[in-house]
């Protein structure tokens, strides 16, 4: 019997591609950035959303640092574009981290779903994303009241899908792995970071990637959520 869930925020609720696609759209404007040699606003977005979902993946298995995260994705993309990393405007980096978290696009029947499953679930975040961003995207977006603890990697001082912050969130929900479910768009940090630690999993899968066998169970829209639970 499941009594706690457990969401990802990033790609899961909150959608990062979309408020990214729109904040990049705004900065390339702002900073004119076709000047300077990227005369295509969208194969930016595209090369820029690439490296940052492989940089983000290496970020949740331990490999890199936020700081570099932060320093390589743009930088990357310049120069797989064809262009040297000196020419990104100063403080391009900093102006897309202050500005992306503002926007407020959600996966459709985010609130209708959360509010449905509140009133039979104990609901909680477990987020890798950075401290400073999260707060804006969940004040932005109204998200706080569903959920009863917000838990941000850097504060634990592990990211998903290591077992201590799995530990760490059925601990300070007073809950067990068996009482619990974890609900994540990564495979890697959501998905197996949960079954390892003895919880189970749904695979958010919104645009159908190819579901491994050992998954399972995967939704790909999350008003599917009011069906199963």
């Amino acid at each position: 019997m499941k009594k706690h869930i457990f969401f990802d925020l990033d790609h899961t609720i909150w959608d990062f591609d979309k408020n990214a696609e729109e904040a990049l759209h705004e900065l390339y404007h702002i900073h004119k950035l076709d000047s300077i040699g990227l005369t295509s606003a969208d194969v930016f977005i595209e090369t820029y959303t690439r490296n940052n979902h492989q940089l983000w993946a290496q970020y949740h298995m331990g490999e890199i640092t936020k700081e570099e995260l932060r320093e390589a994705r743009f930088k990357k993309t310049f120069v797989q574009l064809g262009l040297h990393p000196d020419v990104m405007p100063d403080g391009f980096e900093d102006a897309y981290v202050k500005l992306c978290p503002t926007k407020t696009n959600l996966f459709p029947h985010a609130h209708e779903t959360l509010t449905y499953l509140q009133s039979k679930y104990t609901l909680h975040l477990i987020s890798n994303g950075f401290k400073e961003s999260q707060a804006i995207k969940i004040a932005g977006t109204n998200l706080a009241p569903y959920f009863q603890h917000i838990i941000i990697s850097e504060d634990v001082g592990v990211n998903k899908p290591d077992p201590a912050i799995f530990k760490y969130a059925v601990d300070i929900a007073l809950t067990t792995a068996d009482e619990s479910l974890m609900i994540g768009d990564s495979l890697e940090a959501d998905v197996y970071g949960a079954i390892n630690f003895g919880m189970d999993a749904i695979f958010f899968n919104p645009f159908n990637a190819p579901k491994p066998d050992d998954v399972p169970m995967q939704i790909t829209h999350l008003k599917e959520l009011t069906l199963l639970l």
